[in-house]
């Protein structure tokens, strides 16, 4: 895989704090990149997801689905930019309580 393969990321968390910024294959999905966030997260931040339909990824205003590809996300007009790095913003969703559970 050549760098020309490869987008610079990071994302922002709600406290304004910054998780990268890191290389990604453009192949790779929103799925799998909620993956790596996962295993990325900072130790020293409470509530750290789980699973990823925790979290959501917002990038030109626009949530980002699990199956979309990073590559179909940079046809938007905020992420052509080569050698740029892309800051893309991630919301927690709560987690949602199940009563059954207690």
């Amino acid at each position: 895989m050549g760098d020309e393969d490869l987008i610079e990321l990071k994302f922002r968390l709600g406290d304004g704090t910054d998780i990268g910024p890191s290389k990604y294959s453009q192949f790779m999905t929103v799925a799998s990149l909620k993956e790596k966030i996962i295993a990325q997260w900072p130790k020293d931040k409470e509530n750290a997801p789980k699973m990823i339909n925790e979290i959501k990824l917002i990038n030109g205003g626009k949530i980002l689905e699990n199956n979309t590809t990073i590559s179909e996300v940079r046809s938007l007009p905020i992420c052509e930019l080569s050698g740029i790095v892309t800051t893309m913003h991630l919301v927690l969703r709560p987690p949602i309580f199940d009563p059954k559970k207690g």
